[in-house]
């Protein structure tokens, strides 16, 4: 299936590998029997709606997002190359647009073109976002300050592909999952050279992407394995090194980023491939909480800003709707 489609049709890597997760012997049952326990928005959400729908043809595909305190959410753009601004009336402004690679990133790992991925928001206001290239000049952690350009403040491997990212703004340190290499990177936010934090093997990928969505969580880095289907997490150790994994969720086939409800280690999770969101319980269960009749379309990232859940939709593999979805938490 994906042999056959052209590298516009399939512009970003998590979404492909999402799809080719979802497709993979190993996961097609846990899919079937996920399929059957929902056809659209399940406890604890409700009030599903679609917010924004973007412009495909301009490659708004919205790969990360980043709630702001105005109630707007900050987006990347994967297959444009750009940050963009979505109001609380849908409306998008782009922010930056990001320099093409001089080879037009056809040394992308695992996929030969360019991409943005993560974004996180400080408090002040400053972006930080992941831009994936190819080539030892663009690939790294980029900043982007309020009314700005934006500037790359660390490069990473440009035989690897920067994906997830994490802010703890207490020691002001940026996490960063590499879907190719294996690898969750720290980085200051001051810049500089970034440090391998951990490469333990539940990262790995079986053949195209493994570690993926993160996020810090309760004293530890949570992450996707998208390959694996799995969460796993590490504990952040006293003297801030990583702990030893542990895997807390398995068969979840295409997952991509994901966030915490607020209750403990419980969890919504984006599997793009498949088109829905999962609750994930503490202990590893799941079920369905939204699909595709409530508007999803491969969806990528999840943010929560109070009861309202925030999820994007790239579009990658469906061709069709790129949007920004909303659903309200019962708690």
């Amino acid at each position: 299936m994906f042999k056959k489609l052209s590298r516009s049709a399939v512009p970003a890597a998590v979404l492909v590998a999402a799809a080719a997760a979802a497709l993979a012997p190993a996961s097609a049952s846990a899919s079937a029997s996920a399929s059957a326990s929902a056809s659209a928005e399940s406890a604890p959400l409700s009030s599903a709606r679609i917010a924004a729908h973007f412009d495909l043809p301009k490659g708004q595909t919205p790969e990360n997002l980043a709630p702001a305190p105005d109630g707007a959410v900050y987006v990347t753009f994967a297959k444009a190359r750009q940050i963009a601004k979505v109001s609380p009336n849908g409306t998008t402004r782009i922010l930056a647009t990001l320099p093409e690679p001089a080879d037009g990133g056809v040394h992308t790992p695992a996929l030969g073109f360019p991409l943005t991925t993560g974004i996180v928001r400080a408090h002040d206001g400053t972006l930080y976002f992941l831009y994936a290239t190819g080539t030892p000049d663009l690939t790294g952690v980029w900043r982007l300050r309020p009314g700005g350009r934006p500037q790359r403040i660390a490069a990473l491997p440009a035989n690897g592909l920067p994906n997830g990212l994490a802010l703890d703004p207490r020691t002001r340190t940026l996490y960063v999952t590499d879907s190719v290499l294996g690898t969750i990177w720290s980085v200051p936010t001051t810049g500089g050279t970034p440090t391998a934090w951990s490469t333990a093997p539940e990262l790995a990928s079986t053949g195209f992407l493994g570690a993926n969505g993160l996020r810090l969580h309760n004293g530890a880095v949570w992450a996707t394995n998208l390959d694996k289907g799995t969460v796993l997490r590490v504990p952040v150790l006293p003297d801030g090194r990583a702990g030893r994994v542990r895997t807390a969720a398995t068969g979840l086939p295409g997952i991509d980023d994901f966030a915490f409800t607020g209750r403990g280690d419980q969890l919504l999770a984006a599997l793009n491939g498949p088109g829905q969101v999962v609750l994930v319980r503490p202990g590893g269960s799941h079920s369905i909480v939204l699909t595709q009749a409530d508007g999803l379309r491969n969806p990528t990232s999840i943010a929560l800003r109070g009861n309202t859940v925030h999820v994007t939709s790239a579009a990658y593999v469906t061709a069709q709707d790129p949007n920004l979805l909303l659903a309200h938490l019962n708690r």
